[in-house]
């Protein structure tokens, strides 16, 4: 069987967020289990360029694989591949933007799954792009959703995103006019924003709240400020090693002394029964989200497998 180019268009019609947020939770599952391994991104850098590499291996799945994308003025272009475990033969290489949405946002959704208030039915959403949609989305997935809350700094944007995104979900989605609207007395706090400095004043999070910070993975940059941190009662990386290297929300806290690595779990061993990711009812959680490879690499194997059965991709000579 031949290797498979996938397109944009492949990822959109083959996928989506109940099956990715599925994929996702196994992939942590087995991470945890010890059968995945995952290597943090790493960038180089030339005049008006990055280059950003992550990798993982799969073997539960029978794959490994690796993402490489680029950043410049004009945006990013992402690119997954898969190889066979065994041979190392290329299966795919696949475009994959819509895929690191999926991705990114079935993160959160097993997140909020294991970290949220069970019945928690409200949402504040920081941003309004395309992350950001699939985080409402994630979370409306595995939460009773009846109202969400979002603020991004421009009026047009976050009333476009309410419009949109309560048409496709069917529960009122409400632009809001300032920071603290999308995060006072909320159970789950998301922010998905490409701001290099805190989005909202942590002093003014409910008690039980989850807040979820995915927006960054450069450790110049911060979405939440030190009082979600200083008054989160648990914190959970999607990797710790990950968010050592590249989570700036926990710069300023390590300096001042509010925090120390020995307060962060891995969501994998939340969700393996290894960890602690919520101490009780009125706990504050801080869920860390800087993205790994091992979630590309296993909604790419499933998208492989659905490509094969339905005959899509375009085959490459190799």
């Amino acid at each position: 069987m031949s290797a498979v180019y996938l397109t944009e268009a492949d990822v959109q019609q083959l996928l989506d967020m109940p099956m990715a947020i599925d994929v996702v939770r196994e992939a942590f599952r087995q991470l945890g289990a010890g059968h995945a391994d995952n290597v943090p991104r790493v960038r180089a850098r030339a005049p008006g360029i990055v280059l950003h590499s992550l990798s993982a291996t799969a073997s539960y799945l029978g794959f490994v694989g690796w993402k490489i994308y680029t950043t410049t003025q004009s945006g990013a272009k992402f690119l997954v591949g898969l190889h066979d475990a065994v041979t190392g033969r290329c299966e795919a290489l696949i475009e994959a933007d819509r895929l690191g949405q999926l991705r990114t946002g079935a993160t959160t959704g097993v997140a909020v799954e294991w970290l949220a208030l069970p019945r928690a039915s409200e949402v504040g959403v920081f941003g309004a792009g395309r992350q950001a949609r699939t985080q409402l989305e994630a979370v409306a997935t595995v939460r009773p959703l009846s109202m969400a809350y979002v603020y991004s700094r421009t009026a047009g944007s976050r009333q476009k995103f309410a419009d949109e995104m309560s048409a496709r979900l069917r529960f009122e989605v409400r632009p809001v006019d300032r920071p603290q609207e999308a995060a006072e007395e909320l159970p789950i706090v998301v922010t998905a924003t490409s701001s290099a400095t805190p989005v909202f004043d942590g002093q003014c999070l409910a008690e039980g709240a989850l807040v979820c910070a995915i927006g960054s993975n450069w450790a110049t940059r911060a979405e939440v400020d030190s009082h979600v941190v200083r008054r989160a009662d648990n914190i959970v990386c999607d990797s710790v090693k990950a968010c050592r290297l590249e989570a700036g929300e926990f710069v300023g806290p390590l300096e001042s002394g509010v925090f120390d690595w020995n307060r962060a779990v891995d969501l994998a061993g939340v969700v393996n029964g290894t960890a602690v990711g919520r101490n009780t009812r009125d706990s504050i959680v801080l869920f860390k989200s800087v993205g790994l490879a091992i979630e590309d690499v296993a909604l790419a194997a499933k998208l492989l497998e659905l490509a094969r059965a339905n005959g899509k991709g375009q085959p490459l000579p190799f």
